[in-house]
């Protein structure tokens, strides 16, 4: 069962969210009034969404999803009165999956969640997408400066250079990188 932690200043408010996440078919975590410690409670409950209603979302709250968001990203929904631009692409950059403006229908709790789940799961994909390709880019960075030192020092060619590293790869059962990081290490020493 998917858990929510369910965040709102008013506990008449909060009670009506938790028993639209009950209809939902979803368990509430716990009800915080603010997201102050939203970090420590994130850790300590690992809920699968956040929930937060408010008026409108303070810096502060924004601020701690933020942290939040880079340690332990979970989908956020947002239910709010405030409509502003600048305040809707601060919310979006601090990590909020989903940001919904003019109240609260129990009835709409359930696909406003799966909406944000699935924009939250395609973000994510596409982050490590980029994380792997710019380790990829630093790597071939790394094997391109090392190519060149072996060029330097040894007075091979490109290619010559590459397969002496690749081949030292091999024999060491290490990466490409690994490699090429040991030789812009070695000749910073001796060179």
């Amino acid at each position: 069962m998917l858990t929510v932690l369910v965040i709102d200043e008013s506990k008449a408010r909060a009670g009506e969210i938790c028993a639209g996440l009950a209809l939902a078919g979803y368990q509430v975590a716990a009800i915080l009034a603010g997201a102050d410690s939203l970090t420590a409670e994130v850790e300590k409950l690992q809920p699968d969404v956040i929930l937060i209603d408010t008026d409108s979302p303070s810096r502060d709250t924004l601020e701690n999803l933020a942290a939040m968001n880079k340690d332990m990203p979970r989908p956020v929904v947002i239910f709010t009165q405030e409509d502003g631009q600048e305040t809707i692409r601060d919310a979006v950059k601090a990590g909020v999956s989903a940001y919904i403006v003019d109240g609260l229908d129990p009835k709409r709790i359930k696909p406003i969640v799966e909406v944000a789940r699935a924009r939250f799961e395609d973000t994510q994909a596409l982050r490590r997408e980029l994380d792997e390709i710019s380790q990829k880019l630093s790597d071939r960075k790394l094997v391109d400066k090392a190519k060149g030192v072996l060029m330097k020092a040894r007075g091979l060619d490109e290619d010559a250079a590459y397969h002496a590293m690749r081949k030292l790869a091999m024999e060491r059962g290490q990466t490409m990188s690994k490699v090429a990081k040991d030789v812009i290490d070695m000749a910073r020493v001796l060179l």
